[in-house]
């Protein structure tokens, strides 16, 4: 047993961490106060219930797994979400008892990636980062050979919007943020290190390579063709940037509206937080939530409208975008559906009048969010967003 591994151990949570967590979880505390004590004595016991114990939070992680994937992720208590994160921090543990191999590791890290995208980790970001850097360790490096990508010469070309130059904040609160108008904000993140950094991809894959991250395949989440895969980012990266970069609409992948930065720090120290999103009519303001869209050209966010402010961040590439006004939400056909209820059943870039006569009362509006560029939209703007080359945004979401 190696020394890293065993300081790991240290870093799980204890019975007296998690006992509140449980309350009412019969199961879940029978099992876990099993684990937390194993692991707190498994030095001086040896073996002795290894096996059990391990088969009981691997059952654990399974039940909570099934109850994550009953009925919608909105409506999952976040209690399940963290007893299954717990719940795989030991079922990892158990597993690395068991072997170090790189395949084990390889496994391993598999499960801590679920256990983020599904779980509820933020009490144990020492652990997660920890673990990471342990799994990480030592693995072959991926072999790089993916492109390096061109920074975009700036066009002119028309904005329907108001421009501003990276403007002071006192600024972006009476221009925009107060007067509820949506602002292209020019030259805005020029100091971020994301803006030369990420155009290398082989970076982007030896810093995040090995993570598993949702994918939407398909170019328009409102189609009848998409649908959703977890995959390591490396086989997303190879398959939409490596090659050949022609691709038909149903083999189009995106890493949309997905919190990276939480799941890797390493990307995190690339961009910052903009001072804008400081600005809240909350006192004190709430949290800043951080949204990472990386994909080829040919991405579509179809016309919908986020209920946050929204300052969405051009890092390289860039997308053609259409807003409309919340006053013309009824013009805008929203679907009926209520998890597509902010979501225009309209293709704003091939008008059907015909199908959705009121759409001719609405104003559209039109620009280019270029690199370095950010767009600034008010809760409940509608947009709809085109990727005119491979791109990556973040997106702050603040109230």
């Amino acid at each position: 047993m190696d020394s890293t591994f065993l300081e790991l151990t240290k870093l799980l949570p204890r019975w007296v961490d998690i006992e509140n967590v449980i309350q009412g979880e019969v199961e879940a505390r029978y099992i876990l106060k099993r684990a937390t004590g194993y692991i707190e004595n498994f030095q001086s016991r040896g073996d002795s219930g290894e096996e059990e114990t391990r088969y009981l939070i691997c059952a654990l992680v399974d039940r909570n797994w099934e109850r994550i994937h009953t009925g919608h992720f909105s409506r999952v208590p976040l209690n399940t979400r963290k007893i299954y994160a717990i719940g795989c921090y030991f079922k990892i543990c158990f597993l690395l008892l068991e072997s170090s191999s790189p395949a084990q590791k390889e496994l391993c890290s598999g499960i801590l990636d679920e256990a983020q995208l599904l779980g509820c980790m933020e009490d144990w970001s020492e652990l997660k980062v920890a673990l990471m850097d342990y799994l990480d360790k030592g693995r072959s490096e991926d072999s790089g050979n993916l492109p390096i990508l061109e920074s975009l010469k700036r066009i002119s070309c028309t904005c329907d919007i108001p421009q501003l130059e990276a403007p002071s904040l006192q600024e972006f609160q009476t221009k925009c943020f107060q007067a509820g108008q949506p602002t292209l904000l020019l030259n805005t993140i020029q100091h971020w290190p994301a803006l030369h950094k990420w155009l290398d991809l082989n970076y982007l894959l030896q810093v995040a390579g090995n993570r598993t991250v949702p994918i939407e395949i398909g170019s328009n989440y409102a189609s009848d063709e998409w649908s959703q895969q977890l995959v390591r980012i490396r086989d997303f990266l190879r398959r939409q940037f490596g090659g050949d970069r022609s691709k038909s609409p149903q083999d189009i992948e995106y890493l949309a509206q997905h919190e990276l930065f939480s799941q890797i720090p390493a990307l995190k120290g690339d961009i910052s937080i903009p001072d804008y999103c400081s600005i809240s009519k909350e006192d004190p303001p709430g949290a800043v939530d951080i949204k990472a869209w990386l994909g080829p050209a040919g991405t579509i966010s179809p016309m919908h409208y986020d209920p946050k402010h929204n300052l969405l961040c051009q890092v390289f590439g860039s997308k053609r975008i259409i807003l409309a006004a919340p006053e013309d939400t009824e013009n805008l056909y929203p679907h009926e559906s209520e998890f597509l209820a902010n979501t225009s059943q309209i293709d704003v870039s091939q008008l059907d009048l015909e199908t959705y006569p009121l759409v001719e009362k609405v104003k559209f509006y039109h620009l280019l969010l270029q690199p370095g560029d950010c767009l600034y939209m008010p809760p409940k703007w509608w947009h709809y967003v085109r990727s005119e080359a491979p791109s990556f945004s973040v997106s702050f979401w603040w109230e």
